[in-house]
């Protein structure tokens, strides 16, 4: 019998970690974070990176594990998350998957033959070269075009990362990414029961709006300019300074932009991400979803997610028996 992982989702906003650390005790659980932009070190306010009475509370994996100039593909993701989650479990605990990273929710739950193969330094440095020329982005883009069209048409011409990697994975693989859709729906070694947070529309964006002017008191300037002081940059490729919040205040720092504008554009950054991640999560059938608007208060949500939780273990076990 695979081991069953629960696993609570949403778009950024809609208080998963909270919720988390709250139920993570009366479910013996550890947490195991899917958010790709949390593994860095350096990089705890932009993130929104559980606090450190959060830490304390419930232990937390895969936060903290990369530096920010590391490009963590969602392979190196997914090896050391399995790592991870198969040590927690032979402690007898169980593990609760928290996050807002699709992919690596994916990576987690199937048989990935999608970012499995070996990444071509060679190749990379090429397309690399290529996105840094003049007009490269809108070159890349037609290259990806004429091999996998239907990825094309999803992905921005300056969504260079993205773009560079369905490349990556067409030339290491001999298949288009859209072509491999259907290969990444095998289960896992885990049977993997989703749960997600939800809340109305303008509710969301509100709830975005004072987390990004939250940020900007705790510190999240001074953050990005001690990256930048190592020595870490947005790349076109991609990375841990391309992430939202951290792009934008670059910007201000080098006088491309005013402060009060980058502010603007991290909460619509922010608003759009969110909308993303709604619908990648509603698209995924498995989902069951808490609606705070349909329960009296918060406290009254999480006890019917714990519940839920808790009757979905149970009915697995006996399933088993």
């Amino acid at each position: 019998m695979k081991p069953t992982l629960l696993a609570l989702v949403g778009p950024t906003g809609s208080g998963k970690t909270g919720t988390a650390v709250r139920i993570a005790p009366a479910l013996n659980a550890e947490i195991v974070s899917m958010d790709s932009m949390q593994i860095y070190r350096g990089m705890d306010i932009g993130t929104a990176k559980p606090s450190a009475a959060q830490l304390a509370a419930v232990p937390h994996h895969m936060i903290d594990i990369a530096e920010p100039d590391e490009l963590f593909t969602v392979s190196a993701y997914r090896e050391r998350a399995m790592r991870e989650i198969d040590e927690i479990l032979s402690r007898g605990r169980r593990v609760l998957l928290v996050g807002g990273t699709g992919l690596y929710l994916q990576a987690l739950s199937y048989d990935m033959t999608l970012g499995d193969n070996g990444a071509d330094s060679g190749l990379r440095d090429r397309l690399r070269a290529i996105a840094q020329s003049e007009g490269g982005e809108a070159e890349l883009h037609a290259m990806l075009a004429k091999v996998d069209p239907e990825t094309a048409q999803k992905l921005h011409p300056n969504d260079v990362r993205r773009v560079i990697r369905a490349l990556e994975i067409y030339e290491t693989s001999g298949k288009a990414k859209s072509e491999q859709r259907d290969e990444m729906r095998q289960e896992g070694p885990y049977h993997v029961r989703v749960y997600g947070l939800s809340l109305p529309r303008e509710a969301m964006y509100t709830r975005i709006n004072e987390r990004v002017d939250e940020m900007m008191r705790a510190g999240l300037v001074g953050e990005v300019s001690a990256l930048l002081a190592r020595g870490i940059e947005p790349r076109p490729e991609g990375g841990a300074m391309q992430a939202i919040g951290y792009k934008e205040i670059v910007s201000a720092l080098r006088g491309e932009i005013t402060m009060e504008r980058a502010v603007e554009l991290i909460k619509q950054g922010s608003r759009r991400y969110a909308k993303r991640q709604w619908t990648w999560f509603r698209h995924d059938p498995r989902t069951q979803w808490f609606d705070s608007t349909e329960y009296p208060s918060a406290d009254a949500m999480r006890e019917a997610l714990l519940a839920r939780m808790q009757q979905d273990l149970r009915d697995t076990e006996q399933a088993a028996d």
